[in-house]
């Protein structure tokens, strides 16, 4: 197996992971050993601290480790702390032997020289969807293999749209959607509710409607990002939207729409477990692009990897344990049990005849794009810290839509030189 990349350059690269922080789970302040473990155990990070080891994702991973002969050291822990220690681990030469990473940490890593790529580490790629595999992708090089993704979507509450007189399905696109939210308020509840967080789940959120709005992150201040960022700055001045969205994480933005009160939530796959105990019923639409259709949508989930090794002999075990989480048997386990859309249309059939409502999601994630794909990379993160950045000023008032995204292009270009 060839090491990608060249040297484990990895000290200027921490920032940027520290930048993209999780959209799902909290860390329990876990660490872990790396591969230095003697030869019969081999060492596995992912970002689950959700799931402990008597949970079928934790049971999954002992069981690929049996199947393969090994025992499985298993650490969980938070997204960013997990890359944030692979990078260290890096520089240690004391890596995992098998890493779940978060899909926009994937290029960073990968550049960092701790990667190795999927077809070195023997890990098939064959029957992926493009735009999935594309969001762990550098120069054309697959970085792993997407163990599934979850994307977003609008949920609505079906008593809340009957009472306002509106239809979902004639939710086509921003002018509609915004028609229908001030039938909702005239019929006395409320709006919609997102995520505009000083955080990476801020941008998350609202990349729909940014590259719904035809605009693209290597130009985040052009007339279609300004249409973006006023569409939602009118909605809170109009009342569509609380503004409490400025400081709501994915979390409490569910939070909000599982009162009731709600007609509309942007939010994702992880909530379909809270939405069945939510106590209404509800539905789920595609996220509206500003004409009509639906619009693209980031790739959330993450990419099973395989670190580089020193000891290069570990690699042929490595690479069985991974094609046991990522068979087309044990990966309709693990997605369901995740709350992922697999990344195989074979898969995704499987899911939808076994639960027809996660149609709307498999449709999603065909929409969906990579935040770090189109050659972003490592640029990504730069730029999502100004994008949230400008999103805060805007919906505050701080500034106006045009002048708070004009700021945050310069300040990216100045950090990226691009």
């Amino acid at each position: 197996m060839s090491t990608p990349r060249t040297a484990r350059a990895v000290t200027g690269t921490v920032l940027a992971v520290t930048l993209l922080t999780p959209l799902t789970a909290c860390s329990d302040g876990a660490s872990g050993n790396a591969s230095s473990a003697k030869a019969g155990t081999y060492s596995f990070w992912d970002p689950y601290p959700q799931f402990d080891a008597s949970s079928p994702w934790g049971k999954r991973v002992t069981a690929c480790g049996a199947q393969a002969d090994v025992k499985i050291k298993r650490t969980p822990m938070d997204t960013t702390d997990l890359a944030n220690k692979a990078l260290l681990a890096g520089q240690q030469d004391n890596l995992p032997d098998v890493m779940l990473v978060d899909n926009p940490a994937v290029s960073t890593l990968a550049e960092a020289g701790i990667l190795a790529k999927a077809a070195d580490a023997g890990l098939k790629t064959t029957g992926i969807q493009k735009n999935i595999l594309d969001a762990g992708t550098v120069d054309d090089e697959p970085y792993g293999v997407p163990i599934g993704a979850n994307t977003l979507a609008l949920y609505y509450n079906t008593d809340v749209l009957k009472k306002a007189k509106v239809d979902p399905a004639a939710v086509t696109d921003w002018k509609s959607l915004t028609a229908a939210l001030a039938e909702v308020e005239a019929a006395g509840s409320k709006g919609i509710t997102f995520s505009a967080t000083k955080s990476e789940e801020g941008s998350f959120q609202f990349l729909p409607w940014f590259w719904g709005a035809g605009a693209e992150l290597t130009d985040i201040d052009s007339p279609a990002a300004v249409s973006a960022l006023t569409l939602w700055k009118d909605w809170l001045d109009e009342g569509y939207a609380p503004n409490s969205v400025i400081s709501n994480t994915q979390t409490t933005s569910w939070q909000e729409f599982a009162t009731g009160d709600f007609a509309f939530a942007e939010n994702g796959t992880w909530q379909l477990a809270n939405a069945e105990k939510a106590g209404f019923e509800y539905g789920v639409i595609s996220i509206p692009a500003v004409e009509s259709g639906p619009a693209p949508v980031p790739t959330g989930g993450e990419f099973v990897t395989v670190p580089v090794q020193s000891d290069t002999g570990r690699y042929r075990t490595t690479t069985k344990i991974v094609n046991c989480l990522i068979n087309g048997k044990n990966l309709l386990a693990t997605d369901t049990t995740l709350s992922y859309i697999a990344p195989t249309a074979r898969v995704q059939d499987q899911q939808v005849r076994e639960n027809a409502g996660l149609q709307a999601w498999v449709d999603a994630v065909a929409a969906a794009r990579g935040r770090t794909s189109g050659g972003m990379n490592t640029d990504y993160p730069v730029v999502s810290e100004q994008m949230w950045t400008a999103v805060q000023a805007a919906l505050s008032g701080a500034q106006s839509p045009k002048a708070a995204l004009e700021a945050a292009q310069q300040a990216a270009r100045s950090k990226t030189g691009n």
